[in-house]
């Protein structure tokens, strides 16, 4: 019978942290791999457009030099996946400089490879002008000027690229934008076993310990791969994988409960079984990939269209409350008619906590009556901050005074809890690529460089 494949996940997030007990009860048996996913799209175009990771440094410090030693101490590969969060170059770089600090510090020697993500703006309109880009939906058809338009764009990798580099001889492999299992399944598939597999037990360990329960994103979980299965198992006492924790987690960020796209393929999900093995460990069988007939690779990208500055408020005056929606409207009147002769664009935008302030139009239940504060938050971006400060401050000052009717006192209708209450945050990012590349060749877009320390 062929030996399990076992992976150790440190966490959801390289920087979001994991008990050393956990990791260590993880060495204790004896991973062939040690990885973890260090990104994600999930906070918003700004990380990636603005080449600015979103997790703090000194965390991703820490987390890094706890799994390094041990890698190296072990000869068990590291790999890393999106790496600064969003995984284009910035984000590369500044991850391999903390690689290189743990590494001096620690008097530690391995051979990294570096792998690339983002892609050559030149690449993207040649592969437009041959019709090998297609948009996802909902996103609009991709057009040259949107391109250019575009602070970086990256490609996310399948497992491909991660085999090339094992083949290669890297002990350490830092990737830039990865499709998230790849970076837990490309080991195993190149040791032989089941991709679908593989890639199914990646979908879990990608995100550690949330598909147990309680569940975490500051835990380890490993993972074992036999000839037909997987087995998830925490290694924190107080979490237990469940068959239902684990089959909720496997509908995680998917359109379709049975479909899981990705580079290359789908992963059909349709006979899957759970099984509860022991009283913390599940048991996963019947996942199966299926190849697409053209290889795909999804592409990200960001651009700037402006700058913002937030204020923030609460209201507490029932009769305040009940008028919201008027007073907003009259306040954005006020705000536009002030700069009628200006002909500024901008965007003046009240999100209103306690109503809709989560969900906004999805909101199923928007009634107000029974609410007796609610938070203003408002928002105003335009095409530089010294713009979005003066929208900002009109639309505070005009709505701090505002007349309605019922009014009963003039002492201000909203209260502040900062001063200064306005903030600037700076430049606004949007997604504005979000399309699918088809390519020959799974690893030729993201090159490999390597470094020995």
């Amino acid at each position: 019978m062929k030996e399990e494949f076992r992976i150790l996940s440190a966490t959801a997030i390289l920087g979001y942290g994991f008990p050393q007990e956990s990791f260590e009860e993880g060495m204790k048996r004896h991973p062939h791999l040690i990885a973890v996913d260090a990104g994600s799209s999930d906070p918003g175009p700004y990380y990636l457009g603005a080449g600015i990771s979103f997790t703090d440094r000194d965390a991703v410090k820490r987390d890094l030099s706890i799994m390094l030693q041990a890698g190296c101490r072990e000869h068990v590969p590291v790999v890393i996946g999106t790496a600064g969060g969003s995984g284009a170059e910035p984000h590369l770089q500044w991850c391999r400089e903390i690689i290189e600090e743990i590494a001096a510090e620690h008097d530690l020697h391995f051979k990294m490879a570096l792998i690339h993500a983002e892609f050559d703006k030149e690449f993207v309109k040649q592969s437009l002008a041959e019709g090998r880009i297609t948009p996802l939906d909902p996103a609009p058809a991709l057009t040259v000027e949107e391109i250019d338009a575009t602070s970086r764009i990256v490609g996310q990798m399948g497992f491909d690229p991660f085999i090339k580099a094992l083949d290669g001889g890297a002990d350490v492999i830092l990737a830039g934008r990865a499709y998230d299992p790849s970076v837990f399944s490309a080991a195993a598939i190149r040791a032989g076993y089941d991709k679908g597999l593989a890639i199914h037990l990646g979908k879990i360990l990608e995100c550690a310990s949330i598909c147990a329960t309680p569940g975490s994103g500051s835990d380890c979980m490993f993972g074992y791969i036999g000839e037909d299965y997987f087995r998830v198992e925490p290694l924190n006492p107080i979490r237990k994988c469940t068959t239902l924790s684990v089959a909720a987690h496997t509908l995680y960020e998917k359109t379709n409960p049975y479909i899981l796209p990705g580079p290359g393929g789908h992963l059909d999900l349709t006979n899957c079984k759970f099984e509860q093995e022991t009283e913390n460990t599940v048991k996963v069988s019947g996942s199966r990939f299926v190849p697409s007939e053209k290889y795909t690779i999804k592409l990200e990208g960001a651009k700037r269209i402006g700058y913002r500055t937030v204020s923030i408020a609460g209201a507490r005056d029932p009769i305040m409350i009940a008028k919201i929606d008027e007073i907003i409207q009259g306040v954005k009147d006020r705000v536009a008619d002030n700069y009628r002769d200006q002909n500024w664009d901008y965007y003046l935008h009240f999100n209103i906590y306690g109503r809709d302030g989560v969900m906004a139009q999805l909101e199923p239940n928007p009634d107000l009556s029974q609410a007796h504060e609610i938070g203003v938050v408002i928002e105003a971006v335009a095409d530089s901050q010294h713009k979005a400060d003066t929208i900002c401050a009109s639309a505070r000052s005009t709505m701090l005074h505002y007349g309605y009717e019922g009014r009963r006192a003039t002492a201000g209708n909203l209260a502040f809890p900062y001063s200064p209450s306005d903030f600037h945050a700076g430049e606004v990012y949007v997604f504005s690529v979000y399309h699918l590349i088809e390519v020959e060749d799974p690893a030729a877009p993201f090159p490999i460089e390597y470094i020995t320390y």
